[in-house]
């Protein structure tokens, strides 16, 4: 659950939205593995200060939307969250890393990350999440937000005097 932490001197509530994508862009998230992910995600959460509010999944990468501590750089967040799924989902899935990866990396070396509510609040991004591998439901979310922009770029637009 997403609440504040309380440390001896602060409060806080510091939420990521991540993106990881799988290296190649291979396909592996099917139910297992996603499950897997899941289950990995829980155990991160037992020995980390990071909690998981929201795991989405498409084909090819993986949308998280994390709530860490202000102490815990970002960079660090990633390579703890990357390095203990790629190892677990490889010793779990041993396919993964033989047939489909080719003996390499399951994350590309990039990532996405923003923290929540500069550009979306939470629940904007949980929708986001949630609805990744449905794409009816993206492309209406898509076309929704154009008619918003346009009208919002019509109704702020100045009228020129013809001169």
């Amino acid at each position: 659950m997403d609440e504040h932490i309380y440390k001896s001197l602060n409060k806080t509530l510091v939420l990521y939205h991540l993106v990881f994508p799988v290296k190649y862009r291979q396909k592996v998230f099917i139910r297992e593995v996603e499950e897997s992910l899941k289950e990995v995600c829980i155990g991160i959460e037992e020995r980390y200060e990071i909690r998981f509010i929201e795991i989405g999944f498409d084909e090819d990468n993986v949308h998280l939307l994390v709530q860490g501590v202000p102490t815990m750089a970002i960079y660090r967040l990633v390579t703890i969250i990357k390095s203990l799924t790629a190892r677990e989902l490889f010793r779990r899935h041993p396919k993964i890393k033989r047939e489909i990866l080719w003996g390499g990396a399951l994350w590309t070396s990039g990532y996405y990350a923003n923290t929540v509510g500069l550009y979306a609040s939470k629940e904007v991004i949980k929708k986001y999440i949630q609805n990744q591998g449905k794409e009816e439901e993206y492309e209406n979310m898509r076309k929704s937000m154009r008619n918003k922009l346009i009208w919002i770029s019509v109704v702020d637009t100045p009228l020129l005097a013809a001169g």
